[in-house]
């Protein structure tokens, strides 16, 4: 949810102030774009895994700032609600063996962060949605301690007109609910893969990740239940996108944009062009007035975290040098282990990198309202989705992965110039899962059909499972 702010609440001069200050940024901006004054490093990784904290009844601990308090790690940090935190890794080149380097300081974060929570008799767990969680627990009273969630919830709810929000999620079972505040969203936890690139090919990334956005909901759904509803392979999905919805329901019309969205078409060729949408289209949440210096970018940097694209354009900043680009691909759902999020990641990186490298031309092969229906197609049926490619045929998920995808991917580490054996590993882990048709969410269905619908013999199993290590293909029931 970005950084932490000073202010809660704000006048309408506060908000011109801001907007003022917003648009003078943006020209900045578009003035550095122009210049090319950003970072042309090699592609380089990063990693954001947001996950629960549970108690000895596989409920929702909420108890997040006593357990940083005593894990005292700058690199993990509170989420929105105070049962999830949110692990992040340094960034890596993508180069040589870095997927099991990433696998390795991973593995060791989770281990500590676990041994942290046994002290406390809690437990972590990194899925999509918490198959416990209930519909009460996600309230105000369970929100993080922070101004800036607070601040959030308050602008969120004036645009809405203090109307309630209306839940309806459509799937194998159907939920519709009344949800006053913003604490649906701290409902769905995510893997945020970020990829930094030069400028010159960025928006060629972007679009990328944009095609490759439905193979990676497809191959990776973790989240089929929520209150005990079977609904999308990826429920997350539909949950976030309505969670954060700004316009008033009992109105029956859209003033705003939607805050969480798929987009509506390729770049023209830059990502400047995101920037310009979210000064032109998207209200200010959070007018906060900084004194930094201009060039850090700081309040169009905060406002571009108020808007939650599933692939999210973002400016950093190191200290003394110039402004790089990254992108942020908010598609995947955190676990079910942390092979499976290394083998995700590995699968992501290698398909754009495919894509832009081997397939220049995927932007006039895949029209974007067809690549908008995938994701969605896929959220909803994971791998037993039917997807129309660069042919112009449908053709089902598993199909498509095996025999276009993964060798795609396959070249794509190896022009990366990722160690072959290392990314020939990680892939085989996502062909078995494939093969099997086991991914978190069909795992999880398919103990629930043997077991019965109890949520928390389905929690427990899946920790066990999760905590053995082993990949999800491999998961027993």
């Amino acid at each position: 949810m970005g950084e932490e702010i000073q202010e809660e609440r704000f006048s309408a001069a506060d908000f011109r102030r801001f907007n003022d200050t917003l648009r003078a940024e943006t020209e900045s901006l578009r003035a550095a774009f122009a210049a090319g004054l950003f970072v042309d490093a090699e592609p380089t990784a990063g990693f954001e895994l947001e996950s629960w904290l549970v108690d000895e009844e596989w409920s929702p601990a909420p108890r997040n700032e006593e357990f940083l308090a005593r894990l005292r790690d700058e690199l993990v940090v509170p989420e929105l609600a105070r049962f999830n935190v949110e692990l992040n890794t340094t960034p890596q080149p993508l180069v040589g063996e870095v997927l099991g380097r990433v696998e390795e300081s991973l593995r060791r974060s989770w281990s500590h962060a676990q041994a942290v929570a046994a002290t406390m008799g809690m437990r972590l767990i990194m899925v999509g949605i918490l198959p416990t969680v209930a519909h009460a627990e996600l309230c105000t009273e369970n929100m993080s301690d922070r101004a800036r969630f607070r601040a959030l919830n308050e602008q969120i709810l004036r645009m809405r007109n203090n109307v309630p929000l209306m839940l309806d999620i459509r799937g194998r079972q159907h939920l519709q609910l009344k949800h006053r505040d913003v604490m649906l969203e701290s409902a769905a936890t995510s893997l945020q893969i970020h990829l930094q690139v030069g400028e010159g090919v960025a928006a060629d990334y972007y679009d990328a990740a944009q095609a490759a956005s439905a193979a990676m909901v497809a191959a990776s759904g973790n989240s089929p239940f929520l209150f005990g509803r079977d609904l999308w392979a990826e429920t997350r999905i539909p949950l976030f996108e309505q969670a954060v919805n700004t316009n008033p329901a009992a109105t029956g019309a859209s003033r705003f944009p939607a805050r969480v969205s798929f987009g509506d078409g390729y770049l023209a060729g830059s990502l400047m062009e995101l920037f310009e949408q979210n000064l032109e289209r998207f209200p200010a949440l959070l007018p906060v007035i900084s004194d930094s210096e201009p060039s850090t970018f700081h309040h169009l940097r905060l406002h571009n975290g108020t808007i939650w694209r599933w692939n999210r354009p973002l400016i950093g900043i190191t200290r003394g040098g110039p402004p790089h680009l990254r992108i942020e691909h908010r598609v995947v759902p955190a676990g079910p282990s942390i092979v499976d999020i290394v083998v995700n990641a590995a699968f992501f990186f290698g398909l754009v990198h495919g894509l832009v490298q081997g397939q220049a031309d995927f932007r006039d092969r895949l029209a974007f309202p067809v690549a908008r229906e995938n994701f969605y197609r896929a959220a909803r049926e994971g791998l037993g989705a039917s997807m129309q490619w660069l042919d112009g045929r449908c053709v089902a998920a598993r199909e498509l992965l095996l025999e276009h995808l993964l060798p795609l991917a396959e070249q794509g580490l190896a022009d990366l110039g990722l160690e072959s054996g290392q990314a020939q590993h990680y892939l085989n882990i996502m062909a078995a899962r494939i093969e099997r048709g086991r991914t978190g969410s069909e795992w999880q269905r398919a103990f629930v059909a043997r077991h019965g619908s109890d949520m928390r013999q389905l929690t427990a199993a899946y920790w066990d499972n999760q905590e053995a290590g082993r990949p999800v293909s491999e998961w027993g029931l």
